[in-house]
């Protein structure tokens, strides 16, 4: 064909086909849910890779695939091919972006499976908020402990494992060579007197490490579920750090703390504006009150219902 037109750059673009600048083809970018591919989908994608584009895929930093030198009349086609796959061709827009998890699911450092938890996020709000449109995108992290590979506190929600240690002086038998006071890589473990070792709480970070480090397993954690949630990051242009919401939440709160975040950004930002850019504005004070004691999810519909406020 000739010439795209910036009509159909447009209109593709909502659907996941990024243009290539200077030629007539689009880049497909492919969301499995949580950046994990089965053998059969990385299959199905070569193949398509092959048939529709220029042979080629790029992984992007959102755990997605995009396939490379997609003709415009290779669209629709492309897009029957992945149907029923487990994939689908989306991720763009002001919208929630796809969700990516680090590798805690195997890692010898995850406090919990990451992975499993991207992708029912995934589906509750990748794909059961498709038809949402926000003021700005909304990009989602989740990690498995305070190494932050996936840079939680750089996202507008992020969300990491924490293990908070403590230790059972029934069953701690003073070695002489304390392997939780080896391990701790914050070095945060102490034996001033060469006995129990005690955690300097002002440097501990609850990554979890010493919990699985003593071989008489006296070194507990004080919740099996403890995540730390980050709102308000952005990467880019503009660089914010998140602001970590108080305390510690449990895997029952998550979800509550996520919807709620997603109606106060949709309530509260201006069109175009990050949710960060718009805590900068109305002040952490008011995050904090409104998703820890305000009435967000009662409103739920009516956030929904409402028109995306337009900067005066």
């Amino acid at each position: 064909m000739g010439q795209v037109t910036p009509a159909q750059i447009a209109q593709v673009k909502a659907r996941g086909f990024l243009w290539n600048r200077g030629s007539t083809c689009f880049n497909a970018r492919a969301v499995a849910g949580n950046g994990v591919y089965t053998s059969e989908q990385l299959r199905l994608l070569a193949d398509c890779a092959e048939k529709y584009g220029n042979g080629t895929a790029a992984l992007t930093t959102r755990l997605t695939i995009e396939m490379s030198g997609v003709p415009y009349d290779h669209i629709e086609t492309l897009e029957q091919a992945l149907a029923g796959s487990g994939m689908m061709i989306g991720g763009t827009g002001a919208k929630i972006r796809p969700v990516v998890a680090c590798k805690g699911t195997t890692c010898v450092y995850g406090n919990f499976d990451t992975q499993a938890l991207a992708k029912e996020i995934h589906e509750k709000y990748f794909l059961g908020w498709q038809q949402v449109k926000l003021p700005h995108k909304f990009k989602i992290a989740v990690g498995g402990c305070p190494n932050s590979c996936m840079k939680p506190s750089l996202n507008d929600f992020g969300i990491e494992g924490h293990r908070t240690p403590h230790l059972s002086e029934e069953i701690c038998r003073s070695c002489k060579k304390c392997m939780v006071e080896e391990k701790c890589p914050m070095h945060a473990a102490i034996r001033p007197d060469g006995g129990q070792p005690q955690i300097d709480r002002s440097v501990c970070t609850s990554c979890g490490v010493c919990t699985r480090s003593c071989p008489f397993h006296a070194m507990l954690d004080e919740g099996q579920e403890q995540y730390a949630i980050y709102v308000g990051g952005t990467w880019g242009k503009k660089t914010r750090m998140a602001n970590r919401l108080p305390g510690y939440f449990s895997r029952e709160e998550l979800f509550p703390m996520l919807e709620k975040t997603l109606l106060w950004f949709k309530e509260n930002a201006y069109q175009k504006e990050r949710l960060g850019a718009a805590i900068d504005r109305l002040g952490v004070d008011k995050l904090e009150h409104d998703l820890l004691e305000g009435d967000l999810l009662a409103r739920k519909q009516e956030i929904l219902a409402a028109e995306i406020q337009v900067r005066g």
